[in-house]
């Protein structure tokens, strides 16, 4: 699927729905129920390898699920890459190439505790990386003011401001901003970030899809929170069983069938 077709879905009528995709099978259902684009979550593609959030999945590890991903969808796919698995942006620059020769057409990239001025740079030999592959490669970047609390009230928005400024002239596409939630605060950052798209992250009492795209939100994810509840519906199932009941399992199971028949056979 093109970077044009991405691109696109953060400028149409409706406001961009992303349920995140931890794996080819996640991601393939999810597109099954109508999702216009599939996004990783960095926390779920971990998890689902073994490994913990936070910069410590292998990035071959991460190259291979954005090829399984990649094999068996047909809409757009971007990957969380996290903070680019290396302080080096020539490093990341390679990361990037990966996901690109993998199948994706758009990634999001975080400053975490980092300097704005590192994740400049590797915003910067991202777009490189891309213009090599001749993709227009959709860069989210992601900043963590809220999502760590760095400021308070309306210093956190002065300083995701400041930030989104930054990004942009290095290069981004859309600015990312988890935890962001009170709505006089979205209004503010989406205004003065535009044209840059804005996305946020799905968390308890967000006001309503309708309410969040009238207070300039282009785009929404959710990010590990589906992920969460899968492990949490199996850890309870699994726990019901082991201690001897076993009616909830399958009152909860998709349809055998109608799943498989979900999956391509090369």
């Amino acid at each position: 699927m093109s970077s044009h077709t991405f691109r696109s879905l953060h400028d149409g009528p409706d406001l961009l729905l992303l349920p995140n995709a931890w794996d080819a099978g996640s991601a393939r259902l999810i597109e099954s129920l109508g999702a216009k684009a599939i996004a990783t979550t960095s926390a779920g593609v971990a998890w689902s390898r073994g490994y913990p959030d936070g910069d410590a999945l292998p990035v071959e590890q991460l190259l291979t699920a954005a090829r399984e991903i990649a094999r068996v969808i047909r809409v757009p796919l971007t990957i969380d890459i996290e903070g680019g698995y290396s302080d080096d942006p020539a490093a990341v620059a390679q990361v990037v190439g990966g996901v690109i020769d993998a199948g994706a057409v758009g990634i999001n990239i975080e400053d975490g505790a980092g300097p704005p001025d590192l994740l400049c740079a590797k915003i910067e030999a991202a777009r490189q990386s891309a213009a090599r592959a001749g993709v227009d490669l959709f860069i989210n970047a992601r900043t963590d003011i809220y999502l760590r609390a760095f400021a308070p009230g309306d210093a956190a928005v002065e300083e995701v401001v400041r930030r989104a400024e930054r990004y942009r002239a290095a290069g981004c596409d859309g600015l990312f901003v988890p935890a962001l939630a009170g709505g006089s605060s979205i209004e503010a950052v989406a205004a003065a970030v535009a044209p840059l798209p804005l996305n946020i992250m799905l968390v308890p009492g967000l006001p309503s899809a309708a309410a969040l795209q009238t207070q300039g939100v282009r785009r929404l994810s959710t990010g590990s929170a589906i992920t969460q509840a899968a492990l949490g519906c199996a850890s309870r199932l699994a726990t019901a069983f082991l201690a001897g009941a076993v009616d909830e399992m399958f009152m909860a199971a998709v349809e055998y069938g109608a799943t498989n028949r979900l999956f391509p056979v090369d």
